[in-house]
């Protein structure tokens, strides 16, 4: 499709040189990341699959069969978002807070803002998480309430093995 059929913010008195000059800008620009948000349930464990990233942000579902995040951690480099999609989580504070969340309801997390979380529902938990990296910042920094590194996937951390219900899937439709 040409672009004069997508791009209605050309002026009407466009010259040549403009043309040329929008045509490069326009090629040189990044392509959009389109996504589908569809993920297998899991009888056990938990899962967290990548759907888009640009280095600075980023979106991942992540399905939990119960449990959570249950170590008291932050993240310095990033600001980020949980938001229940299936199911429903309870997010605690290092003050004693509680917010729990229903389907479509979640929680902005400042860097270095510690949290953890515990799914509250019967059914599979269900998160998209979205991630936005801080300026100058270049390693990934995930630390407990006593300054140490907490691996996501350690056994602090809640970890345990994953175990599918095979066929079972949230989301969109199979292509």
């Amino acid at each position: 499709m040409p672009l004069d059929a997508v791009d209605k913010g050309q002026v009407a008195n466009e010259t040549e040189e403009m043309r040329r000059k929008r045509e490069t800008i326009v090629a040189n620009s990044p392509p959009a990341q389109p996504f589908r948000l569809r993920a297998e349930l899991l009888k056990q464990g938990r899962s967290n699959q990548i759907v888009a990233d640009t280095g600075n942000m980023w979106v991942n579902l992540k399905v939990y069969a119960s449990g959570g995040e249950n170590g008291l951690h932050n993240h310095t480099d990033e600001d980020h978002f949980h938001l229940v999609l299936s199911g429903s989580a309870c997010f605690f504070g290092p003050r004693g807070e509680e917010l729990n969340c229903q389907q479509y309801e979640g929680i902005m997390l400042p860097a270095g803002c510690f949290y953890r979380f515990h799914a509250t529902s019967s059914e599979p938990l269900v998160l998209l998480r979205v991630g936005a990296r801080l300026p100058d910042v270049t390693e990934d920094t995930r630390y407990n309430v006593y300054g140490d590194p907490l691996p996501s996937d350690s056994k602090e951390n809640g970890r345990v093995e994953v175990i599918k219900r095979d066929g079972e899937f949230w989301g969109a439709a199979a292509r």
